[in-house]
């Protein structure tokens, strides 16, 4: 690890979050990356063999989602990043959750598939995250949540 580099916690839920948070890969190159999903064959797909696996929950999954957040505080407690960054969903808050209480700096980019409203953890994001972006203008409102253009 270069001194001007950071560990990195990226997570993302399978499919669209994952896809989204692919396209940043690019940014974080020159940072020590751990990457963490729900789908570890999306990981396998875009070369990534050592992701850490996380359980799917959502907020109609209670149990699931108390076993998610244990494994992200376990994750993050093992890992200690300096930045935890997020696409969503679910798993992604419990490690930025996770994250800022450990004194990571945290980052929440809201799907671009919610363009009528934040996502319930993109709510739950703006309180918490030291960032929390949109993928959507009309949803910014310059202070909690900001726009800095799409990332698809």
């Amino acid at each position: 690890m270069t001194h001007s580099s950071r560990k990195v916690l990226a997570v993302a839920s399978g499919g669209g979050h994952w896809e989204q948070l692919m396209r940043l890969r690019s940014a974080l190159a020159g940072h020590d990356v751990t990457f963490a999903t729900t789908d570890p064959a999306a990981a396998s797909q875009h070369g990534i063999a050592d992701a850490a696996h996380l359980p799917d929950c959502n907020q109609n999954t209670p149990i699931r989602a108390a076993r998610c957040a244990a494994s992200a505080l376990a994750l993050v407690a093992r890992l200690r990043p300096d930045i935890v960054l997020s696409t969503g969903a679910a798993p992604g808050y419990f490690c930025l959750l996770a994250g800022r209480m450990l004194g990571a700096r945290t980052l929440w980019i809201d799907s671009v598939a919610n363009g009528e409203e934040l996502s319930m953890c993109g709510k739950l994001s703006r309180r918490t995250a030291h960032e929390c972006l949109t993928q959507w203008q009309h949803l910014a409102d310059g202070q909690a949540v900001k726009y800095r253009g799409a990332v698809l």
